[in-house]
């Protein structure tokens, strides 16, 4: 005898294997396309795929899996904030409305908790009034020394059309960067095939970004970047490539080159822009005081 259960709205355009592993029991995936060829779960009377696409109302029947067993979630170890902490981050509110809201992320801190990191954004969020009654969805990430603008959703709904949203490449972000050297100006698109190793594996990712030179000397250029990929890294890693890594990177620099010391990287997430519902979202985020000091004193 099977067991119906009814996809609700929050889980709308969500995975099979997902809703499954979230709402039944946590299985390895292999086990859940065992399952699904087993016909032991059926979505509207009819087989499907862990790959299915789940939409609101859906009806998924699920046949006798008792025997199994789910796999122990590691347990996650949360930063909890001291309450002077907390109010400091009105300052960095941008957008704050019913289904997400978008911050200055300061940078020297996360957006989430790792093995180098325990203090993080979302964990200090979630404690705030912003997230009274719904709780933080990240839909993108900024790496922990860059600033600027990041987005947080407020339920699942809208997380998900906004990771829809990235994969399209309907959300369009504008960086700054202060770079070493002269950019050649001839640069307006930089397009690389950026590699990385998972697992001992070698993978290669295409990877788009364009340029634009807002000043530029001897020593250093200040400049717009538009990122027309996401990739890891992806903006610090090109501009090595062209030659001119970023002011206060010290993961991607060069060997031979004289660095500047400065206290954090002059990397900075300064505009985004989207449409929701035929509405068009335009947000800025000024650059702190420390990277307004370099600008003023090198250009």
């Amino acid at each position: 005898m099977a067991k119906s259960y009814t996809v609700a709205d929050d889980y709308h355009d969500s995975r099979l294997d997902k809703w499954f592993k979230q709402n039944i029991i946590n299985l390895p995936h292999s086990l859940i396309e065992k399952i699904i060829r087993q016909n032991k779960i059926k979505v509207n009377k009819k087989k499907t795929k862990s790959s299915y696409r789940v939409q609101s109302g859906d009806v998924i029947d699920i046949y006798d899996i008792s025997k199994f067993k789910p796999i122990d979630k590691e347990k996650k170890i949360k930063y909890i904030p001291k309450k002077s902490e907390l109010g400091i981050y009105d300052d960095y509110i941008i957008e704050d409305n019913e289904n997400f809201i978008i911050i200055n992320k300061p940078s020297g801190i996360p957006v989430q908790s790792g093995t180098k990191s325990f203090r993080n954004i979302i964990d200090i969020l979630k404690n705030t009034t912003y997230f009274k009654n719904s709780k933080p969805y990240i839909v993108h990430r900024l790496d922990k020394e860059t600033s600027g603008i990041l987005i947080i959703a407020k339920n699942r709904k809208f997380a998900q059309l906004f990771t829809s949203l990235f994969r399209i490449r309907k959300i369009h972000k504008t960086y700054l960067a202060l770079v070493y050297s002269k950019v050649d100006k001839s640069i307006k698109t930089m397009r690389d095939e950026l590699i990385y190793y998972e697992n001992n594996k070698k993978i290669s990712q295409k990877a788009v970004s364009n340029l634009k030179i807002i000043r530029s000397n001897e020593v250093y250029s200040f400049l717009e970047l538009n990122p027309i990929t996401g990739r890891k890294h992806q903006l610090r890693k090109q501009l090595l490539k062209i030659g001119n890594p970023i002011i206060g990177d010290d993961k991607y620099f060069m060997n031979n080159r004289q660095r500047v010391k400065v206290k954090s990287l002059m990397l900075h997430a300064y505009k985004i822009k989207f449409m929701i519902n035929n509405i068009q979202y335009n947000f800025k985020a000024k650059y702190n005081e420390y990277f307004e000091n370099f600008l003023n004193k090198n250009f």
